[in-house]
């Protein structure tokens, strides 16, 4: 029973943890990565369809990428769902291919993004408090059944707040990796 709740909370956390490296992959630094556009939403024959399931996006050159659709009608809903899009980058369309050069980001942007940054550390934090609060409760439900002594869930909890310790700091590592890659020059 015990071992239940510690293997979903660990795998609940490890979740929000997942979620965070995906959410701030998408946030630009000064290198290109192909994460910015991936996730892009495009209106393809009426539904909102992923980037990735329309095109391959390579990285000819660092401040770069390079957009090839699979079926070149869909090269101007591409272009628009960019144009659209909070990137800030204007697309270059030659007909078969659509290139979007990263200008490098000024002081000023580089503080906004770090803002981010920080905001979505912490909602990953926020997120794994969560699922440790989830689990708590979980405990003392067990307990008021007479399913789990007091020192059970006493040990519960001392282990849970062990785990949410550890992702915490996993969180804030990650955090402060991307601040240090968007403010690198």
């Amino acid at each position: 029973m015990l071992s239940d709740i510690y293997k979903d909370a660990k795998t609940r956390m490890q979740g929000a943890i997942q979620a965070l490296e995906e959410d701030l992959a998408t946030i630009r630094t000064g290198r290109a990565n192909p994460a910015l556009v991936e996730k892009l939403s495009v209106e393809y024959y009426g539904s909102p369809t992923p980037l990735q399931q329309l095109a391959s996006v390579g990285i000819p050159e660092p401040r770069s990428l390079l957009i090839r659709p699979f079926d070149p009608s869909t090269l101007r809903d591409i272009e628009r769902a960019i144009l659209t899009s909070d990137l800030g980058i204007t697309p270059n369309n030659d007909g078969k291919a659509i290139r979007l050069n990263l200008p490098p980001l000024n002081e000023e942007r580089r503080e906004q993004l770090a803002r981010i940054v920080g905001q979505r550390v912490e909602e990953g934090r926020i997120a794994i408090r969560n699922v440790r609060r989830d689990s708590n409760k979980e405990l003392k439900e067990y307990e008021n059944e007479d399913m789990l002594s007091e020192d059970d869930r006493n040990r519960g909890e001392k282990e849970i707040q062990q785990y949410t310790d550890d992702f915490i700091e996993k969180v804030d590592e990650i955090g402060e990796r991307k601040e240090k890659e968007i403010r690198e020059v």
